[in-house]
């Protein structure tokens, strides 16, 4: 078959990207219009401003990967967007794009899942590497600021499907790195601020018991951890309390003084530096952010690798921003390799969210004609299956 240019659109929450990818395995361009600067007065991602940046963002981000890519709008054969999980709002501007150029174009439109992104995400990198078929079965961790979650994937008519065997019930690993950083006057966003500084402190400092689920989870009524749905064994995980831990912390050793003189020196700083951070951060402070950190990792990795044992995994991905994380890749591939299981991540590039995984993700759907009405709409709790 001839070779397919798929252009991705992505826009489900605070970056507006697009991409154009040749048959699924090859990366042409890649463009990514960050939101960070508009969000970080406020310690989070705001979903009306988010709309509205994306609106301005969307046409000069699509110009500019098809000109990196050396391709018109005509040479194009598909245009794939996502249609969630995400802010409703924010994937609106993407399917409204993408839905005026594939009827201006005559050209086919392809819904894609974000958390499928992610996992092609690896699979694109992977192929450019020549390793294109992974071994079955694939278990992948979709780890970010809004998702975490656990998939057993199978191969099944071209395509993949995915049983979610695993999700967080409350606070996203990633939010809740967000959440602790700006509790402790690091700012936004905390995930990359947190993972420059822990190596600095004692992971060791302060103790963070295993993350313990006490409640039932509202939308299945699950009571635990890891329990058996249907004969099948699950393991979820929970943030929140790690979070509230973080908090208490605070408040027994009496950090709320030199909390707000950090928040007052970084706002001074328009682009703080590693150096700057370390200049406000006592001991007590870093040794606090190594071992939230450290315990954040090793729940990640322990249930993550306990699930691939249990399903007998052949092969594991870990993906989505938080899989930028530097202890995060360290810990998967030493404990990986003593499990043996291969453990596969994305470029940091490509952790985060990109358009180049959207356009990847698409082309399965392409090959199959499983092309989207001009009547589909946003799905911002989209499920992936």
């Amino acid at each position: 078959m001839a070779d397919a240019y798929i252009l991705g659109i992505e826009s489900s929450c605070d970056e507006t990207a697009a991409a154009v990818v040749r048959s699924g395995e090859k990366l042409i361009s890649n463009v990514v219009a960050s939101q960070i600067a508009t969000h970080q007065p406020y310690g989070g991602v705001v979903p009306e401003l988010a709309s509205r940046e994306h609106l301005r963002a969307i046409v000069p981000v699509v110009r500019q990967a098809l000109a990196d890519a050396r391709q018109s709008y005509h040479s194009l054969d598909a245009i794939a967007v996502t249609q969630g999980p995400g802010l409703a709002g924010a994937l609106l501007v993407g399917i409204s794009y993408a839905k005026a150029l594939a009827f201006a174009l005559d050209k086919p439109l392809i819904a894609v899942n974000h958390l499928e992104g992610h996992v092609h995400a690896v699979l694109l990198e992977e192929r450019q590497k020549g390793n294109h078929e992974p071994q079955f079965p694939v278990l992948a961790l979709v780890v970010s600021g809004g998702h975490t979650h656990l998939y057993l994937a199978a191969r099944k008519n071209g395509g993949w499907t995915y049983e979610n065997i695993g999700h967080t019930r409350d606070d996203a690993a990633g939010e809740a790195f967000d959440k602790v950083a700006k509790l402790i006057g690091l700012g936004y966003p905390g995930g990359p601020i947190v993972d420059r500084l822990a190596p600095h402190g004692d992971p060791r400092a302060v103790k963070f018991l295993p993350a313990q689920i006490k409640h039932p989870d509202r939308r299945h009524h699950r009571r635990q951890t890891e329990e058996i749905e249907n004969d099948r064994p699950r393991f979820d995980f929970s943030y929140s309390g790690i979070k509230t831990a973080v908090l208490r912390y605070v408040e027994v050793h009496g950090l709320r003084d030199s909390i707000e003189g950090r928040r007052q020196a970084l706002a001074k700083i328009s682009q703080p530096k590693l150096e700057d951070y370390l200049a406000t951060c006592d001991r007590q402070t870093l040794d606090l952010v190594a071992s939230f950190q450290r315990a954040i990792v090793e729940d990640l990795v322990s249930k993550t690798l306990a699930a691939a044992q249990a399903y007998d995994v052949a092969t594991l991905f870990v993906t989505g921003g938080v899989a930028a994380n530097s202890e995060l890749r360290k810990t998967f591939e030493q404990q990986g390799a003593q499990a043996g299981v291969p453990v596969y991540f994305p470029s940091r590039a490509l952790s985060t969210d990109n358009a180049a995984m959207i356009a990847a993700a698409a082309y399965p759907k392409y090959l199959a004609k499983d092309f989207a009405a001009m009547d589909f709409s946003a799905e911002a709790n989209l499920v992936l299956r």
